[in-house]
């Protein structure tokens, strides 16, 4: 890995949008380099995000995010966090520039390392960003690397991206439909009602009420290759929201060999976001309201 002076890699915005623009630097974290406007802005996203998520996140987010010792006094410094992640489950994060290529990002899953972007977003970027930043990375994603189970889930997803990445690009997209689905935008059923653990949801305001308080989007139990599947948003809310009934069953789901499944997948359609099947576990049918027709990934 080199490690060099970290550039801020950010999404380029164009007459057609923003187009992504892609990165496989390592980095220190420049921690000294953060001003006080940068701490204030992960003040206020850690405040306002641990208000909503009680009572909305899966108890095991909430706990393990105490576990680390993340607080919003600070922006948290990676090498901080690592002796914990290193201690109990055997990760450790890396700095980063900005978005990487699948590749590189299932490498670094397989070895256990968690890619970090290094810089947070503006203050008139609170609510949101196009991109990954560091509050979505270490406050969203980080916490559940102490998990065990959890843990193990998202090696071996890193693993089978290694694989999918030379099996083709139909591979990739069933594949990438699985993240998108349970680490991004996942819900857990717990003894007390449905509870967030997705990444992409956690580090979001509207959406951590939207997806559990909303009668628009369907609420549907999990089914790997139903997911593998099925289209999804990167521009609204999600249509679909997907519930599982624990971190194991995550875990299980990705131990068998997954070619077959993909030759399986190649000779069927894919799944509008929004559908539902007549052999979904339903726990809430979506009234549809404010979807866009078209857009689907």
């Amino acid at each position: 890995m080199n490690l060099g002076t970290p550039n801020r890699v950010e999404h380029q915005l164009t007459d057609k949008g923003y187009v992504p623009v892609y990165t496989t630097a390592v980095v220190d974290q420049p921690w000294s380099s953060y001003t006080s406007t940068d701490h204030d802005v992960w003040a206020t996203l850690f405040k306002r995000q641990r208000e909503i998520l009680v009572g909305r996140a899966s108890d095991e987010f909430l706990r393990t995010q105490e576990a680390m010792g993340m607080a919003a006094d600070r922006i948290p410094k990676f090498d901080e966090l690592n002796r914990t992640l290193r201690r109990e489950t055997g990760w450790e994060l890396v700095g980063v520039e900005g978005l990487l290529p699948e590749l590189t990002f299932f490498d670094h899953l397989a070895n256990r390392r968690f890619p970090v972007t290094w810089w947070i977003r503006k203050p008139e970027q609170l609510d949101y960003l196009a991109e990954p930043d560091l509050f979505h990375d270490l406050f969203g994603h980080v916490p559940l690397l102490m998990n065990p189970v959890f843990a193990d889930y998202m090696q071996a997803y890193g693993r089978g991206g290694v694989k999918a990445h030379g099996i083709g690009p139909e591979a990739l997209v069933n594949l990438t439909r699985l993240y998108w689905y349970t680490v991004e935008f996942g819900l857990i059923k717990q003894d007390d009602g449905l509870r967030i653990y997705g990444s992409g949801i956690v580090s979001s305001k509207g959406e951590s009420i939207h997806c559990l308080e909303s009668a628009a989007p369907n609420r549907i139990g999990f089914d790997l290759e139903r997911i593998m599947r099925t289209r999804y948003r990167i521009d609204t809310y999600q249509k679909t929201y997907f519930v599982i009934d624990s971190y194991e069953q995550l875990m299980e789901a990705t131990r068998p060999d997954f070619t077959p499944i993909y030759a399986k997948l190649a000779q069927q359609d894919s799944i509008p976001a929004g559908s539902v099947l007549a052999t979904d576990t339903v726990f809430n049918r979506g009234t549809g309201e404010g979807w866009a027709t078209d857009g689907d990934v």
